[in-house]
């Protein structure tokens, strides 16, 4: 019998790939398309070949140049949020409840990883529905100190994103060299109970 069903094997894979790209286009939105690095930079670029612009006008240009890195912040928004249902659903197959049995009998370290899991998910929820109110927010009467409040929570729970994943991808390291050898490989072929 397999210790992980392949409905949450692909679960994990899934959300492993939305993830790391709605980071991207966070990254990216800190970095190479920053608005305000941009619009400086056209401004700048365009007085060279005698182009004047306002840093108004500089401004709208190089938000529409990050638009479509949004759009597909959006998408996988989208994405994470069915992701998230899915994990509830999961949780009521023998495979999703497979982390939480046995819980008191387990070692300080499993259950402190349990717990982390548990924070992840729901910071994953938090996340989901936090940006679909902002995404839906005229068609749901939301006014927009109460958007901008939601974004300000939203960026600030996201650091809980940034905390999980390099945690994750180290406590995964470290358990393949220690006491979970094959941790990986049984994500990907299930492994064996």
């Amino acid at each position: 019998m397999k210790k992980w069903r392949l409905d949450f094997r692909l679960w994990h894979w899934i959300n492993a790939f939305v993830i790391l790209g709605l980071l991207s286009t966070v990254f990216l939105r800190k970095t190479f398309l920053s608005w305000r690095t941009n619009s400086e930079l056209l401004v700048q670029k365009l007085s060279e070949i005698n182009i004047d612009i306002t840093s108004k006008q500089a401004t709208v240009l190089a938000k529409a140049i990050r638009a479509p890195m949004w759009e597909w912040h959006i998408i996988l928004g989208y994405a994470l949020a069915a992701l998230a249902v899915w994990r509830i659903l999961l949780f009521f197959t023998q495979s999703g409840k497979e982390n939480y049995i046995n819980f008191k009998e387990q070692t300080l370290h499993y259950k402190m990883v349990k717990i982390g899991y548990l924070i992840f998910y729901a910071i994953i929820a938090f996340m989901s529905i936090s940006g679909l109110l902002m995404v839906f927010h005229e068609e749901l009467g939301l006014i927009e100190e109460t958007v901008k409040s939601l974004k300000e929570l939203h960026e600030l729970v996201y650091n809980g994103v940034l905390i999980f994943v390099p945690l994750h991808l180290l406590g995964v390291i470290a358990a393949e060299q220690k006491e979970d050898r094959g941790i990986i490989s049984d994500m990907i072929n299930g492994g064996k109970k």
